[in-house]
């Protein structure tokens, strides 16, 4: 049984299809806007596939992986090892402000917000986090059925009826203090939605 404290349909998959879905993080990272001297938090960041490729995209800015599942971060730890500007965090995403201590130029999170019961106040959370003009982006699934969508011949991702369209994903946030700065195609199934703190 999954463990309640976690955001339902949103536990870390196998690293194979993980990998062969997301063969190149770092072209994410770039799409969505992540730059060289940022400071940015990778929000639920699993076992950080995403993380790695942030500490070497945004040099010399600090990074922070934040997840509740501390084997993950651990994992995440290990791949960032040695990066003076990685910083983990054992924690609830719901409470990032108070988790890192400073404002910050960008949060990211991938694959989890469908899961995520209020989505507008985890938003309302990130804000806080944010420096004035910081971006939150979200990659998310699109709006397809499960059965399209495999990876290594096998059906992937959460339930179709947990998926979001990019307006669904507006909708939700935009009410804690973003606005909608641009939607980008960040995979086969996936895009990525970039807010700007207004």
């Amino acid at each position: 049984m999954p463990d309640e404290k976690f955001f339902p349909a949103t536990v870390m998959p196998d690293s194979d299809w993980w990998h062969a879905l997301w063969p190149d993080p770092e072209a994410v990272l770039r799409a969505v806007g992540i730059e060289p001297h940022m400071l940015v938090v990778d929000l639920c960041c699993g076992d950080g596939h995403f993380t790695k490729p942030m500490c070497l995209l945004t040099h010399p800015g600090n990074i922070w992986a934040l997840d509740m599942d501390a084997a993950l971060l651990r994992q995440a730890e290990q791949a960032c090892q040695g990066n003076p500007y990685f910083h983990p965090v054992l924690g609830d995403a719901r409470e990032l402000p108070k988790l890192i201590g400073e404002p910050v130029d960008f949060v990211f999170i991938a694959n989890t917000f469908h899961g995520v019961p209020d989505k507008t106040g985890l938003s309302r959370a990130v804000q806080q986090a944010l420096k004035p003009g910081g971006r939150f982006a979200i990659v998310n699934w699109y709006r397809r059925p499960r059965e399209e969508t495999t990876v290594l011949d096998q059906p992937r991702g959460p339930d179709t009826e947990l998926r979001m369209e990019p307006d669904d994903v507006r909708q939700v946030v935009e009410p804690a203090g973003f606005t909608l700065e641009k939607v980008v195609d960040v995979g086969p199934y996936h895009y990525g939605a970039v807010f700007l703190k207004i």
